[in-house]
C-alpha cells in the first residue's frame, strides 16, 4: 500500500484523527476542533473517498491553510480496518487525539407480523401507547460473519484502537481516546458474539449499553492515568440554554468497571477468534 507522505511541519502538530468525518456530528466536531486549534493535523478517516473530499473542501473553505490529509476505512470491515491502521502506522510517529465516531443503525420498519402477534398479546396496550412492537430493526451479517452494527459501533473501532497500539502507547499514553455521541448513541440489541449467528450458538451477551461499555473499558485500559481525562463513567452533552448560552450536562452510564471489564476481555478473545479465522481461510485481502 502506497502512504502518502507527511512533512516534518506536520508531524510537529498535535495529530487529531476522527472516524465517519465527513457528515454529521463528525464533520461538525472536525469544524470545532479547528476552530479551536487551526495548528492541528486533522485526518479524516472515512468510508466513502468522494464525500471526504467534499467534506474536506468544506472545511478548507472556513479554515483556509488547515493541515487536513485523508484516509479510507470501513470500520464495518475487518480487512479495511486493519489496512488503515497499517497506514496510520506508517504516516505518524503518534496520535494525540482520536475520536470514536463513525457509527450506523438499521432502518427500522413496520412489521405486520409483529403487529398482529402484539395484538393477541397482554402488551397491546403497551404497544398502542409507546408503539414498541409496531417498529422492528433488521440487522444483518457482514462478509467476516458479524452482525453489521455490532462491527460498525463496535467490533471496528475495537480493532482499530489495538492495531494503533505503536502510536497510542500503553495505558497512560499520550494519546486521548473519545467515544462520541455519533456511534453511542446508535445502539440496536446486538450479541458479541454474534458471528456465530449462522452456527446457533449462544452469545455472551446481548445490550444496548455495548458501547457504553466499551467506552468504559477504553477508558480504563487507554485514559485511565492521564489527570486530565474525563470521568470514564460519565457521558457528557453538549447544550445550548434557551438564551444561546453553551453549556456541558453531564450524566451517569448505567454501567460498571467489572462488567466494563468483562466485555472488553470478551473483544480480546473475539479478536483472537477472528484473526484465526482469517488466517485460515487465507483471506489476507
Amino acid at each position: 500500500m502506497t502512504v502518502p507522505a507527511v512533512s516534518r511541519a506536520t508531524l510537529a502538530r498535535r495529530v487529531v484523527l476522527v472516524t465517519g468525518a465527513n457528515s454529521g456530528i463528525g464533520l461538525a466536531l472536525c469544524q470545532r476542533l479547528l476552530s479551536e486549534d487551526n495548528q492541528i493535523h486533522l485526518c479524516m478517516a472515512c468510508r466513502n473517498m468522494q464525500k471526504a473530499e467534499t467534506a474536506k473542501s468544506e472545511l478548507l473553505l472556513s479554515h483556509p491553510g488547515a493541515d487536513i490529509s485523508l484516509l479510507k476505512v470501513d470500520v464495518g470491515n475487518i480487512s479495511s480496518v486493519i489496512k488503515a491502521a497499517e497506514a496510520i502506522k506508517q504516516r505518524y510517529e503518534h496520535l494525540d487525539y482520536l475520536y470514536l465516531n463513525a457509527g450506523i443503525m438499521p432502518n427500522p420498519h413496520f412489521s405486520l407480523k409483529a403487529f398482529l402477534s402484539g395484538l393477541l398479546s397482554r402488551k397491546v396496550f403497551n404497544m398502542f401507547q409507546t408503539g414498541e412492537g409496531l417498529l422492528i430493526q433488521e440487522d444483518w451479517l457482514t462478509d467476516d460473519g458479524l452482525q453489521q452494527v455490532f462491527m460498525t459501533n463496535v467490533f471496528g473501532h475495537f480493532l482499530l484502537i489495538r492495531n494503533l497500539e505503536p502510536v497510542l502507547g500503553q495505558a497512560g499514553c499520550a494519546s486521548q481516546l473519545v467515544w462520541t455521541s455519533s456511534s453511542n448513541a446508535r445502539k440496536s440489541a446486538f450479541s458479541l458474539t454474534d458471528y456465530q449467528h449462522s452456527q446457533g450458538q449462544e452469545s455472551y451477551s446481548s445490550s444496548k449499553y455495548a458501547t457504553d461499555l466499551l467506552s468504559v473499558g477504553l477508558n480504563k485500559h487507554y485514559n485511565s492515568k492521564k489527570p486530565e481525562s474525563l470521568d470514564p463513567m460519565v457521558k457528557y452533552h453538549s447544550c445550548t440554554s434557551g438564551l444561546g448560552n453553551n453549556y456541558v450536562s453531564s450524566r451517569k452510564m448505567d454501567v460498571d468497571v467489572e462488567t466494563a471489564e468483562i466485555f472488553y476481555q470478551e473483544l480480546l478473545k473475539l479478536e483472537g477468534k477472528m484473526k484465526e479465522k482469517i488466517n485460515i481461510t487465507g483471506d489476507h485481502s
